[in-house]
């Protein structure tokens, strides 16, 4: 059945062009972040004054993060494996989503809250370059990811468990002293734009 969507979906010249583009157009982003990234990190930005996160005491849960993190990533990957379209929708949305990162973290330059603890995650940490980057705040990209992986899948205890996971990762990243709450707050709203317009790229007819 996964051979046969997948030959199927290939062999429509609308599917193929926005499979090859989008693939193209995802490696140019990886790319893009190792230099972004540490460009912003050599910034000097505003220390934000948050009533939430000055009441938490920073914690190292690194480990229940990337549990949840890359347990929710392994869903979506394999329900991608039977469904090209889920698959086509993660790629344009995951797109948006970074660009939209790209753009908000230029334009709000923030440090880090006092107390963060780096998260212990080496496969997310090569994509960022040779240092640990800690001024890619607004907003919280880890939390928006669950978030869109909620809105592609298809089956309703799918979505379930990724906007399940996604709202952990949120509260554990202010735990762990990673973001603002600001950052986690508005990170769903940017998720589900990012999912509003990858459909519109990944679904469009031509």
């Amino acid at each position: 059945m996964r051979k046969s969507s997948w030959a199927n979906a290939l062999k429509q010249p609308v599917y193929r062009k926005k499979f090859i583009a989008g693939l193209g157009i995802l490696i140019a982003v990886f790319v893009l972040f190792g230099f972004f990234f540490q460009y912003i990190q050599r910034r000097q930005g505003e220390v934000m004054h948050d009533i939430v996160l000055n009441r938490i005491p920073a914690i190292n849960v690194s480990i229940p993060l990337v549990i949840l993190i890359w347990g929710t990533s392994i869903l979506i990957t394999i329900r991608s494996l039977y469904s090209p379209g889920i698959f086509l929708d993660f790629l344009w949305t995951f797109i948006c989503l970074s660009i939209f990162r790209v753009i908000t973290i230029s334009a709000v330059n923030l440090n880090p809250p006092a107390g963060l603890i780096p998260i212990i995650d080496p496969l997310s940490n090569m994509f960022y370059g040779k240092n640990f980057i800690t001024k890619d705040l607004f907003f919280s990209g880890h939390t928006a990811t669950m978030f869109i992986i909620g809105f592609c899948l298809q089956k309703k205890t799918d979505k379930l468990l990724a906007f399940i996971s996604g709202t952990a990762v949120g509260i554990l990243v202010l735990v762990q002293h990673v973001h603002y709450t600001v950052d986690v707050l508005v990170a769903p709203l940017f998720a589900y734009a990012a999912y509003y317009l990858g459909l519109k790229i990944a679904r469009q007819k031509n």
